[in-house]
Protein backbone atom coordinates (compact mmCIF):
# COMPACT_ATOMS: atom_id res chain seq x y z
CA UNK A 1 0.00 0.00 0.00
CA UNK A 2 1.32 3.44 -0.94
CA UNK A 3 2.13 5.94 1.86
CA UNK A 4 -0.81 8.18 0.91
CA UNK A 5 -3.22 5.24 1.05
CA UNK A 6 -1.79 4.16 4.40
CA UNK A 7 -2.28 7.66 5.78
CA UNK A 8 -5.87 7.76 4.52
CA UNK A 9 -6.66 4.35 6.04
CA UNK A 10 -5.26 5.57 9.36
CA UNK A 11 -6.94 8.96 9.31
CA UNK A 12 -10.40 8.03 8.03
CA UNK A 13 -11.81 6.70 11.35
CA UNK A 14 -10.44 9.79 13.09
CA UNK A 15 -12.02 12.10 10.50
CA UNK A 16 -15.38 10.36 10.81
CA UNK A 17 -15.25 10.56 14.58
CA UNK A 18 -14.44 14.27 14.35
CA UNK A 19 -17.39 14.86 12.03
CA UNK A 20 -19.81 13.07 14.35
CA UNK A 21 -18.62 12.65 17.93
CA UNK A 22 -19.25 9.25 19.46
CA UNK A 23 -21.95 9.05 22.13
CA UNK A 24 -20.56 9.41 25.64
CA UNK A 25 -18.90 6.21 26.80
CA UNK A 26 -18.73 4.66 23.33
CA UNK A 27 -16.02 4.45 20.68
CA UNK A 28 -16.47 3.98 16.93
CA UNK A 29 -15.32 0.53 15.79
CA UNK A 30 -16.90 0.17 12.32
CA UNK A 31 -18.77 2.38 9.90
CA UNK A 32 -19.86 2.95 6.34
CA UNK A 33 -20.53 6.55 5.34
CA UNK A 34 -21.39 5.61 1.72
CA UNK A 35 -19.09 8.26 0.31
CA UNK A 36 -18.05 6.32 -2.81
CA UNK A 37 -20.50 5.86 -5.69
CA UNK A 38 -20.92 2.42 -7.21
CA UNK A 39 -21.49 -0.98 -5.69
CA UNK A 40 -21.64 -1.34 -1.89
CA UNK A 41 -18.13 -1.72 -0.44
CA UNK A 42 -17.24 -5.43 -0.83
CA UNK A 43 -14.90 -5.19 2.14
CA UNK A 44 -17.91 -4.43 4.34
CA UNK A 45 -20.96 -5.99 2.68
CA UNK A 46 -22.02 -9.25 1.09
CA UNK A 47 -25.36 -10.22 -0.47
CA UNK A 48 -28.03 -12.77 0.34
CA UNK A 49 -29.39 -13.96 -2.99
CA UNK A 50 -32.46 -15.83 -4.15
CA UNK A 51 -36.22 -15.84 -4.42
CA UNK A 52 -37.54 -18.82 -2.46
CA UNK A 53 -39.79 -16.73 -0.20
CA UNK A 54 -37.26 -16.49 2.65
CA UNK A 55 -39.51 -18.42 5.05
CA UNK A 56 -42.19 -15.71 4.84
CA UNK A 57 -43.68 -16.24 1.36
CA UNK A 58 -42.02 -13.00 0.23
CA UNK A 59 -42.37 -12.13 -3.44
CA UNK A 60 -38.97 -10.66 -4.31
CA UNK A 61 -35.82 -12.19 -5.74
CA UNK A 62 -32.76 -10.74 -4.02
CA UNK A 63 -29.96 -9.89 -6.46
CA UNK A 64 -26.52 -8.27 -6.43
CA UNK A 65 -27.33 -5.99 -9.37
CA UNK A 66 -26.72 -2.24 -9.28
CA UNK A 67 -30.42 -1.78 -10.08
CA UNK A 68 -31.18 -3.18 -6.63
CA UNK A 69 -28.18 -2.14 -4.52
CA UNK A 70 -25.86 0.80 -5.10
CA UNK A 71 -24.24 3.83 -3.53
CA UNK A 72 -25.05 7.18 -5.10
CA UNK A 73 -24.88 10.80 -3.93
CA UNK A 74 -23.62 9.79 -0.50
CA UNK A 75 -26.37 7.26 0.19
CA UNK A 76 -26.83 3.52 0.02
CA UNK A 77 -29.91 2.69 -2.05
CA UNK A 78 -31.70 -0.65 -1.74
CA UNK A 79 -34.37 -0.61 -4.42
CA UNK A 80 -37.29 -3.02 -4.77
CA UNK A 81 -38.51 -3.15 -8.38
CA UNK A 82 -41.53 -4.65 -10.08
CA UNK A 83 -39.94 -6.77 -12.79
CA UNK A 84 -39.84 -10.48 -13.61
CA UNK A 85 -36.65 -12.19 -12.44
CA UNK A 86 -36.03 -15.92 -12.29
CA UNK A 87 -39.62 -16.81 -11.51
CA UNK A 88 -40.35 -13.89 -9.18
CA UNK A 89 -42.37 -10.77 -9.97
CA UNK A 90 -40.13 -8.40 -8.00
CA UNK A 91 -36.43 -7.85 -7.39
CA UNK A 92 -34.72 -6.28 -4.39
CA UNK A 93 -31.53 -6.49 -2.31
CA UNK A 94 -30.45 -7.84 1.05
CA UNK A 95 -27.03 -6.73 2.29
CA UNK A 96 -25.24 -8.50 5.14
CA UNK A 97 -22.03 -7.97 7.08
CA UNK A 98 -21.78 -11.73 7.61
CA UNK A 99 -18.19 -12.83 7.11
CA UNK A 100 -17.08 -9.17 7.04
CA UNK A 101 -17.96 -7.78 10.48
CA UNK A 102 -19.88 -8.90 13.56
CA UNK A 103 -20.18 -7.80 17.15
CA UNK A 104 -21.10 -8.97 20.63
CA UNK A 105 -22.59 -5.96 22.47
CA UNK A 106 -22.61 -2.63 20.69
CA UNK A 107 -24.45 0.55 19.86
CA UNK A 108 -25.53 0.46 16.22
CA UNK A 109 -26.86 3.54 14.41
CA UNK A 110 -28.44 3.51 10.96
CA UNK A 111 -29.70 6.78 9.49
CA UNK A 112 -32.33 5.91 6.92
CA UNK A 113 -35.36 6.97 4.94
CA UNK A 114 -37.91 4.19 4.51
CA UNK A 115 -39.83 3.16 1.40
CA UNK A 116 -43.55 3.93 1.29
CA UNK A 117 -46.38 1.87 -0.10
CA UNK A 118 -48.51 -1.15 0.68
CA UNK A 119 -46.53 -4.34 0.31
CA UNK A 120 -43.10 -2.92 1.16
CA UNK A 121 -41.31 -4.40 4.17
CA UNK A 122 -37.90 -2.83 4.91
CA UNK A 123 -35.85 -4.06 7.84
CA UNK A 124 -32.65 -3.34 9.74
CA UNK A 125 -31.88 -6.43 11.79
CA UNK A 126 -29.34 -8.93 13.09
CA UNK A 127 -28.73 -12.67 13.16
CA UNK A 128 -26.06 -14.67 15.02
CA UNK A 129 -22.84 -15.78 13.38
CA UNK A 130 -23.05 -19.33 14.75
CA UNK A 131 -26.09 -21.58 15.00
CA UNK A 132 -25.28 -23.72 18.01
CA UNK A 133 -28.14 -22.99 20.41
CA UNK A 134 -30.96 -25.48 20.82
CA UNK A 135 -31.99 -26.88 17.45
CA UNK A 136 -29.48 -24.66 15.67
CA UNK A 137 -32.40 -23.15 13.78
CA UNK A 138 -34.50 -20.02 14.09
CA UNK A 139 -35.92 -18.98 16.55
CA UNK A 140 -33.64 -20.84 18.99
CA UNK A 141 -30.59 -18.97 17.69
CA UNK A 142 -32.16 -15.53 18.27
CA UNK A 143 -32.90 -12.45 16.17
CA UNK A 144 -32.64 -8.72 16.89
CA UNK A 145 -34.87 -6.39 14.83
CA UNK A 146 -33.59 -2.85 15.13
CA UNK A 147 -36.25 -1.51 12.73
CA UNK A 148 -39.11 -2.96 10.72
CA UNK A 149 -41.84 -1.12 8.82
CA UNK A 150 -44.74 -2.54 6.83
CA UNK A 151 -46.13 -0.23 4.18
CA UNK A 152 -49.80 -0.72 5.00
CA UNK A 153 -49.13 0.98 8.38
CA UNK A 154 -47.34 4.17 7.30
CA UNK A 155 -44.98 5.59 9.91
CA UNK A 156 -45.36 2.76 12.43
CA UNK A 157 -41.86 1.53 13.26
CA UNK A 158 -41.27 -1.71 15.15
CA UNK A 159 -38.38 -3.04 17.25
CA UNK A 160 -38.44 -6.70 18.25
CA UNK A 161 -36.53 -9.63 19.72
CA UNK A 162 -37.13 -13.24 18.72
CA UNK A 163 -36.07 -16.30 20.72
CA UNK A 164 -37.31 -19.78 21.52
CA UNK A 165 -39.79 -18.50 24.10
CA UNK A 166 -40.95 -15.49 22.12
CA UNK A 167 -41.18 -15.59 18.34
CA UNK A 168 -43.45 -14.69 15.48
CA UNK A 169 -44.62 -18.00 14.06
CA UNK A 170 -44.09 -20.88 16.48
CA UNK A 171 -46.87 -20.41 19.00
CA UNK A 172 -45.67 -17.24 20.69
CA UNK A 173 -45.22 -13.54 20.05
CA UNK A 174 -41.90 -11.71 19.79
CA UNK A 175 -40.87 -9.26 22.47
CA UNK A 176 -41.79 -6.10 20.62
CA UNK A 177 -42.71 -2.43 20.76
CA UNK A 178 -43.63 0.20 18.25
CA UNK A 179 -43.45 3.93 17.83
CA UNK A 180 -44.88 6.44 15.38
CA UNK A 181 -42.54 8.22 12.97
CA UNK A 182 -45.04 10.04 10.72
CA UNK A 183 -42.49 11.20 8.15
CA UNK A 184 -40.38 8.02 8.11
CA UNK A 185 -40.73 7.81 4.31
CA UNK A 186 -40.09 11.52 3.69
CA UNK A 187 -37.16 12.27 5.98
CA UNK A 188 -34.09 10.54 7.37
CA UNK A 189 -34.17 9.33 10.95
CA UNK A 190 -31.57 7.57 13.06
CA UNK A 191 -32.57 4.08 14.14
CA UNK A 192 -30.34 2.78 16.91
CA UNK A 193 -29.74 -0.23 19.12
CA UNK A 194 -27.86 -0.40 22.43
CA UNK A 195 -27.07 -3.96 23.46
CA UNK A 196 -25.12 -5.33 26.40
CA UNK A 197 -25.06 -8.53 28.45
CA UNK A 198 -28.10 -7.59 30.53
CA UNK A 199 -30.26 -5.26 28.43
CA UNK A 200 -31.28 -4.33 24.89
CA UNK A 201 -32.66 -0.88 24.06
CA UNK A 202 -33.99 0.41 20.72
CA UNK A 203 -34.26 4.10 19.73
CA UNK A 204 -35.47 6.47 17.06
CA UNK A 205 -33.57 9.77 17.01
CA UNK A 206 -32.17 9.02 20.47
CA UNK A 207 -35.62 8.45 22.00
CA UNK A 208 -35.79 4.97 23.54
CA UNK A 209 -39.11 3.21 22.93
CA UNK A 210 -38.11 -0.42 23.57
CA UNK A 211 -36.28 -2.03 26.51
CA UNK A 212 -35.88 -5.69 27.35
CA UNK A 213 -33.77 -7.19 30.13
CA UNK A 214 -32.22 -10.60 30.68
CA UNK A 215 -33.34 -10.88 34.31
CA UNK A 216 -31.44 -14.14 34.82
CA UNK A 217 -32.96 -15.90 31.80
CA UNK A 218 -31.10 -18.71 30.03
CA UNK A 219 -30.46 -19.01 26.29
CA UNK A 220 -34.07 -19.97 25.54
CA UNK A 221 -35.17 -16.47 26.46
CA UNK A 222 -31.89 -14.60 26.01
CA UNK A 223 -29.76 -15.96 23.13
CA UNK A 224 -28.10 -12.55 22.69
CA UNK A 225 -24.80 -13.35 24.41
CA UNK A 226 -23.01 -14.14 21.17
CA UNK A 227 -21.79 -12.37 18.04
CA UNK A 228 -24.39 -11.07 15.58
CA UNK A 229 -24.05 -9.58 12.09
CA UNK A 230 -26.13 -6.81 10.49
CA UNK A 231 -28.69 -7.11 7.69
CA UNK A 232 -30.35 -4.38 5.59
CA UNK A 233 -33.11 -5.37 3.18
CA UNK A 234 -36.37 -4.47 1.47
CA UNK A 235 -38.82 -7.37 1.18
CA UNK A 236 -42.02 -7.33 -0.88
CA UNK A 237 -45.19 -8.94 0.41
CA UNK A 238 -44.83 -11.89 2.77
CA UNK A 239 -46.72 -13.07 5.82
CA UNK A 240 -46.52 -9.62 7.42
CA UNK A 241 -45.63 -7.16 4.68
CA UNK A 242 -48.27 -8.56 2.33
CA UNK A 243 -51.17 -8.94 4.78
CA UNK A 244 -53.14 -6.30 2.88
CA UNK A 245 -51.73 -7.07 -0.55
CA UNK A 246 -49.18 -5.24 -2.67
CA UNK A 247 -49.77 -1.92 -4.41
CA UNK A 248 -47.92 -2.43 -7.69
CA UNK A 249 -47.93 1.31 -8.39
CA UNK A 250 -45.47 2.16 -5.58
CA UNK A 251 -42.48 0.53 -7.25
CA UNK A 252 -39.62 1.14 -7.53
CA UNK A 253 -39.46 1.58 -3.74
CA UNK A 254 -36.24 2.60 -1.99
CA UNK A 255 -34.64 2.20 1.40
CA UNK A 256 -31.99 4.95 1.52
CA UNK A 257 -29.23 4.94 4.13
CA UNK A 258 -26.90 7.84 4.92
CA UNK A 259 -24.64 5.95 7.32
CA UNK A 260 -24.18 2.85 9.43
CA UNK A 261 -22.04 3.28 12.57
CA UNK A 262 -21.11 0.72 15.17
CA UNK A 263 -19.75 1.67 18.58
CA UNK A 264 -18.58 -0.38 21.53
CA UNK A 265 -18.09 0.60 25.14
CA UNK A 266 -14.82 2.25 25.99
CA UNK A 267 -12.64 0.03 28.15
Amino acid sequence: MKPAALLLAFMLPLLLAAQSPAPAGWQLVWSDEFDRDGAPDPAKWDYDLGGDGWGNKELQHYTARRENARVEHGRLVLEARREPWQGNAYTSARLVTRGKADWQYARIEVRAKLPAGRGTWPAIWMLPVTHDLGSGLWPDIGEIDLMEHVGYEPGVVHGSLHNQRHNGDKGGKPVTAQTLVPDASERFHTYALEWDAEEIRIFVDDVCYFTDRKNGADWRRWPYQQKFYLILNVAVGGYWGGVKGVDESVFPARLEVEFVRVYQRKK
